[in-house]
């Protein structure tokens, strides 16, 4: 393909040089005439390990020329990368004014293109950019119409400078946010070549993800160092420790824990969060994020009630008690929590789990719900039967092997999925309300 690329920085100029090695012939673009110059001498405008070899072979044969015209840029070309930096404003928000430049460049361009034109946002840019920003400048600036002149995805990047060159040709994935087909195809048979798993999404899931990683990778990091300095206040090897942690692929390292729903509970999490931070303030180590947990856990349980309050209805159905499906331990649930802030509220609420039994709770567990929830035994449902009959909102708080199985008794019902259980129906029938969309 003939690929113009808007923006000759890191993300730009090792795509543009990798393109280029792939053999396809890109056009680089940028405001910088030293960058242009720099690759027209088949050097790279950037310090990155190998790219200045893959520029100069390119340039060389004839692969990669750049510009300071992004309308000339586009001339005979099929795709177009967004590769401009979004760099924080003073009130932390990112600052488009670069993205929307390319792409009234891009527009310019397209006035007097004559086949479809598909146009891949590689910036990372806030979720909602690309469809309520970059498209109607797009519309505006070409006289054309997005899905039917020309196609818009976003198509976030996962390189890493120091290793760029290595990460674009082994990616762990590669993604796409459809905007339409056609150019979700044009992405596809371009990156076939690179083996990785692709994944197709919304333009916002897409432009969400990138954020959420680059979160993670921070967040991990974080969470390394206050580790590692609560360790040595207590004569820990914090090294160490973090590197039996990161062992655990089943556990820590894994997918376990990174799926939306429900905050967590139980009598384990919460009592050791507090018993470490409790250890950081005797031992005169500030842990802000290890302090910001159970508050981060507490606001979550307020999304959840607003979210059920939400609907309007005051006959509350809630399925699942227990802080974790299978079992009958309710200390510290989540659940109960919830059910105290709706009666609060003055709902109607009657909740159903299979597995509590008010006269088998023993010990801590019956100690717990009877300090917590006084009004738990008239609260408590005999059967989905008997639950289903006396509310109007149905909350499904477990992913409880027996809800899945019974999903179909709610079709009637307007629910508040707070796990997860039913993603379908939150599409398709208006009827689902859930906290993660």
């Amino acid at each position: 393909m003939r690929i113009a690329i808007f923006g000759l920085g890191y993300v730009g100029s090792v795509t543009a040089a990798c393109l280029a090695k792939m053999g396809h012939t890109v056009v680089g673009v940028d405001i910088a005439p030293r960058k242009v110059e720099r690759v027209n001498t088949g050097h790279s405008p950037v310090a990155e390990q190998e790219l200045e070899s893959l520029v100069g072979c390119a340039v060389r044969q004839k692969r990669l020329r750049a510009t300071l015209d992004g309308v000339e840029a586009l001339a005979g070309a099929q795709l177009s990368l967004i590769a401009v930096g979004t760099p924080s404003l003073g009130d932390g928000s990112a600052d488009l004014s670069a993205v929307k430049a390319a792409a009234r460049q891009i527009g310019k361009g397209l006035r007097q293109a004559r086949s479809f034109h598909t146009v891949a946002v590689r910036s990372t840019v806030p979720p909602g950019t690309t469809a309520r920003v970059l498209i109607p400048i797009l519309e505006r600036t070409s006289g054309k119409k997005v899905g039917r002149d020309f196609g818009v995805c976003f198509h976030p990047e996962f390189l890493r400078e120091g290793s760029s060159v290595q990460d674009f040709f082994h990616p762990p994935k590669t993604v796409i946010g459809a905007g339409d087909k056609r150019s979700v195809k044009v992405l596809a048979r371009l990156w076939r070549p690179v083996r990785a798993p692709l994944w197709v999404t919304s333009l916002q899931s897409a432009e969400t993800l990138k954020y959420a990683e680059n979160a993670f990778h921070a967040l991990k990091i974080c969470f390394a160092n206050e580790i590692g300095s609560l360790a040595k206040s207590c004569g820990a090897n914090g090294r160490q420790v973090m590197d039996i942690l990161a062992r655990d692929t089943k556990l820590n390292l894994s997918p376990l824990y990174l799926k939306p729903g429900m905050p967590f509970g139980g009598p384990c999490l919460g009592k050791d969060v507090r018993a470490l931070c409790a250890v950081a303030r005797r031992n005169r180590v500030t842990l802000p994020l290890a302090g910001a947990i159970l508050k981060s856990n507490s606001r979550h349980l307020r999304r959840a009630v607003k979210l059920v309050l939400a609907t309007g209805k005051k006959r509350v159905g809630v399925l699942g008690l227990a802080f974790k499906a299978g079992t009958d331990d309710v200390r510290e649930s989540p659940v109960i929590g919830l059910i105290r802030e709706l009666l609060r509220a003055r709902c109607a609420v009657r909740v159903f789990d299979p597995r509590i039994h008010m006269e088998r709770l023993v010990g801590a567990n019956r100690a717990y719900v009877e300090r917590q929830l006084p009004a738990f035994p008239r609260l408590l449902a005999r059967s989905w039967k008997e639950l289903l009959k006396t509310c109007d909102v149905v909350v499904l708080a477990s992913n409880a092997a027996e809800f899945m199985a019974s999903a179909p008794r709610l079709k009637r019902k307007v629910v508040v999925d707070l796990v997860g259980l039913l993603p379908s129906q939150a599409s398709s029938t208006g009827r689902c309300l859930n906290l993660a969309g």
